[in-house]
């Protein structure tokens, strides 16, 4: 894997987020996420910031949708994937949104030291988290307040290792 400089994207408030670092035509990861919470319209404005990672192709497939509205997920790509995108789209009578995840795999690389971080917001707090130097992101976990109609939100990240 080989790293580089990153690159914004940048989603708007109650569309759909249709967000992948996009390994099949450029060899990017996760690495970055920011957002900001509208209380307005009860939805947040996501940004994701990607990195140069894959040498070679990788392998890579969405999940299925991992929450339904309200409700609490954890989701981690499969053994040795990094995860690399993001989908969801937002429900207006339930001020929230369903999620589903890219993860792409090279080959002859495995996941090493992996670990969650704890909650990074608040409810109805701004969001900018970055993967420590030398990490991958591999996995996401949200939970639904509905007083607040937000989510708070934890990710994990590990190390990589060629060979192994």
């Amino acid at each position: 894997m080989k790293r580089s400089a990153l690159s914004p994207s940048v989603m708007h408030i109650n569309n759909k987020i249709n967000n992948s670092c996009k390994p099949e035509l450029n060899p990017y990861t996760s690495v970055g996420i920011k957002n900001q919470h509208n209380n307005v319209y009860e939805d947040r404005v996501w940004g994701f910031e990607c990195k140069d990672t894959f040498v070679y192709e990788p392998i890579c497939h969405w999940s299925p949708y991992v929450n339904d509205f309200d409700q609490e997920f954890t989701f981690q790509c499969p053994k040795n994937y990094v995860l690399t995108g993001m989908n969801s789209y937002h429900s207006n009578p339930h001020e929230d949104r369903r999620w589903k995840f890219y993860c792409c795999r090279a080959i002859s690389y495995c996941n090493l030291k992996c670990l969650w971080t704890p909650y990074i917001n608040y409810f109805d707090e701004d969001i900018s988290w970055h993967v420590p130097s030398q990490n991958y992101l591999v996995g996401a976990g949200s939970y639904h307040s509905n007083p607040h109609e937000d989510r708070r939100w934890r990710y994990q990240y590990c190390t990589q290792k060629a060979y192994c």
